[in-house]
Formats: C-alpha cells, structure tokens, sequence
C-alpha cells in the first residue's frame, strides 16, 4: 500500500491535528481580549501577531485532517480522492 508524503517528505503529522483544538480555544480567548479595547497599541500588535499563529497554526491542522482523510478515502490516489458530502452517500 502506497503512503501519501507531506511536502517536507514526512507522513501527515497527527500532532497538528491534536492541536488544533487548543489552538483555536486560544485564538478565541485572544480576539474576546482583543475586541475589550483595554489593550495598548503595542500589546494589541503582539496580540495580532499571536493570533496570525494561531490562525496558521489551526489551517495547518485543518490540512492535515483533510489529508489524512483523503489517505483513508483512496490510499492509492488520495489527491483524487472525494470527500462526501453531509446527507450524500456513494
């Protein structure tokens, strides 16, 4: 059975996947912080950039989920593989 490498050579990396979870509880908690308006413009810039990981750091997860997917769907094309659609069957 043919495995499906990432762009680095790797396998898909479940770690980012098991991530994703915190990852977007804390990007929650940082916008909640951010739209209060309490912060400097200095901590409102770190918290900005924060969030841009954040935000990369749950897109990365998603694709990694996705490609995980597609492994399961057709180990041996996962690039064609289709995701079925919610209610859709076959």
């Amino acid at each position: 059975m043919a495995k499906t490498k990432t762009a680095s050579g790797n396998e898909p990396s479940t770690s980012a996947v098991a991530g994703f979870e915190q990852s977007l509880t804390d990007l929650e908690q940082l916008v909640v912080q951010m739209e209060r308006g309490e912060q400097s413009l200095d901590d409102s810039l770190k918290s900005f950039e924060r969030g841009i990981g954040l935000y990369r750091q749950c897109q990365q997860a998603l694709e990694q989920a996705d490609l995980k997917i597609r492994l399961l769907l057709d180990p041996q094309k996962p690039e064609q593989a289709e995701v079925f659609e919610h209610g859709k069957l076959g």
